[in-house]
Parts: structure tokens; C-alpha cells; sequence
């Protein structure tokens, strides 16, 4: 699993690597107006909450800091990253994953594997927003995998074989 998130993880690195500035910070129509550092922000925060809060034990995804050097900035971004790789390997351990519902709070037991795949998950839905943002980009190289789920991938490949 941990292989699977780091190399989903570098393909998005490896995207932003090709992104200049303002192809990272310009509003798409595609994606309702939002920008790919906006999306690459939100991908990056809820692991970073993940990580960060993994000591106390509750996870709260909506505490992200919504850090806009991490969107306006690719190069910022990519570091964000590399420290998410670098920190994801951590214990299994039990965790509770807290949410507010309108006035109502609300803890729901998860563990660290759980959380792990959410964000996996979150990832990929959001690489595949990013991935109808990038018609407009045809020079930008992308695995052909970007945006699609393990899962997928597989029930592809069989289908071929």
C-alpha cells in the first residue's frame, strides 16, 4: 500500500515538475474555476492532516491549514510532497476521525491503513480532476494511469490479457 500512495504521490510531482506558474494558478471552466494548485493543495492538506494529527489520535480532515503558498506555488508544492513521502510509513495504529456536521460533532473510529486509503482514494479523484484540466495543456506528459484507480488498472489489464 505504502508503494502504491508514494508512487501516486510522484505522479503528481512529476506533473507539477512540467507546470509553470501560471498553468498551476490559472482558473479552469473545466474544473469550475478552480486551479490544479487548488486541487494539488487539497490532496496535499489532508494527508499533511493525516500525518500532523497522528499522534493525537483524531484526525480532523476540515483543520486543514488551506495554505495558499502550497497553491499559488508548484515548487512549494512539490516539497509538500516529498515530506508527505518521506513521512508516510508510520505504525498501524487506531485512530477516530472527527468531522462537524452542522452543529452536530460527530468521532467515527478509523486506523492509520483506513485514513491511508481515503487519502489514496481522495488523491486519485482529485488527479482526475486535475487530468480534464490538462486538455488544455497538450504538451504536459502524464502516466496514462494518472487519475485512475488501482482497481481499475487491474480489471483493465485483465480485460487485455
Amino acid at each position: 500500500m505504502f508503494l502504491v500512495i508514494q508512487n501516486t504521490l510522484q505522479e503528481v510531482i512529476d506533473l507539477l515538475k512540467q507546470l509553470d506558474k501560471q498553468a498551476y494558478t490559472t482558473p479552469n471552466c473545466l474544473l469550475s474555476n478552480a486551479t490544479i494548485g487548488q486541487h494539488t493543495r487539497h490532496i496535499i492538506e489532508l494527508f499533511q492532516c493525516l500525518l500532523n494529527q497522528y499522534e493525537t489520535g483524531i484526525v480532523n480532515y476540515d483543520e486543514r491549514k488551506r495554505n495558499k503558498t502550497i497553491e499559488n506555488d508548484p515548487m512549494m508544492a512539490i516539497l509538500a510532497l516529498h515530506e508527505i513521502q518521506t513521512n508516510l510509513i508510520q505504525p498501524q495504529k487506531d485512530l477516530q476521525t472527527q468531522y462537524q456536521l452542522g452543529e452536530e460533532g460527530i468521532h467515527i473510529p478509523s486506523n492509520y491503513l483506513r485514513e491511508l486509503m481515503y487519502n489514496l482514494e481522495h488523491c486519485i479523484h482529485h488527479q482526475a480532476l486535475i487530468k480534464v484540466a490538462l486538455i488544455s495543456l497538450p504538451a504536459i506528459e502524464i502516466s496514462e494511469n494518472f487519475g485512475i484507480a488501482p482497481s481499475t488498472i487491474q480489471y483493465r489489464n485483465v480485460l487485455t490479457s
